[in-house]
């Protein structure tokens, strides 16, 4: 059974990893999908990988004006907006006393602000009764060393999602947040070798309590869950994959 025939999905950040998974399962289950990225040929090759009923475009959720611009040509292509997953988003950690303006204001940027005005600038393109996910992370009710400022982030976009939730009940849209643990991703070989990034996937394995990296299809399976309407009656809510970190 297609969960999500004909729907239109928008997947910010659409291009690897978690958002990649995501748009390869809308697709599988009948959605007219767009992805977006800040690096065309990852798009392109994303794309191709998806296949059908998909179109890829270059976005920055930090410009608001790109922003504009992707759900106008989103509607001109498949028309009003079902699902909303804004997935895009950086992380940077540095210990508080080095922490820098520049690092600071990246995360702001894209993060939060990103956060708010994608959800602000969708609204005359969405659906009545239209889903919104947003992706934040089991580190907003964490207090991890170094990472003070991508934490306060996510817990900021799990308070919009309550608040945005209930200023868009009239329309019958539902936001909530999938927080990811520590994921099997791409983003753990970025700019480092081989051996580091192998290093860095054990570590994080360990520290969860089921002692393995989550991986990208099983977040899929939970934005799945929150695009259809299989989760009807989840409002303002938070679905929690992250291998037991949070709660054990």
């Amino acid at each position: 059974m297609k969960k999500l025939d004909n729907k239109v999905a928008v997947i910010t950040g659409g291009n690897s990893g978690i958002g990649l998974a995501t748009a390869q399962l809308f697709a599988q289950h009948g959605a007219k999908v767009t992805i977006t990225g800040r690096n065309q040929q990852t798009i392109d090759e994303a794309v191709k990988q998806i296949g059908n009923n998909v179109i890829g475009l270059t976005s920055d959720a930090a410009d608001l004006q790109k922003i504009d611009n992707l759900y106008q040509t989103v509607s001109d292509k498949f028309g009003k907006i079902d699902i909303l997953v804004i997935n895009a988003g950086v992380f940077a950690a540095a210990p508080l006393a080095e922490f820098t303006e520049e690092m600071f204001d990246q995360i702001s940027d894209i993060n939060f602000k990103g956060v708010f005005f994608s959800v602000q600038k969708a609204l005359p393109y969405l659906n009545d009764s239209a889903s919104i996910i947003i992706t934040s992370s089991t580190v907003n009710g964490k207090g991890f060393a170094t990472m003070s400022a991508y934490s306060a982030s996510k817990a900021a976009v799990r308070s919009l999602a309550r608040s945005f939730s209930s200023e868009l009940l009239d329309r019958g849209i539902r936001v909530n947040v999938l927080s990811p643990g520590p994921i099997d991703t791409p983003i753990f070989e970025r700019g480092v070798t081989a051996e580091q990034a192998g290093d860095t996937k054990a570590y994080m394995a360990q520290s969860t309590p089921v002692k393995r990296l989550g991986t990208a299809d099983e977040m899929a399976e939970g934005f799945l869950y929150l695009a259809s309407d299989d989760s009807k009656f989840m409002v303002g809510g938070e679905l929690l994959l992250d291998g037991g970190i949070g709660n054990l």
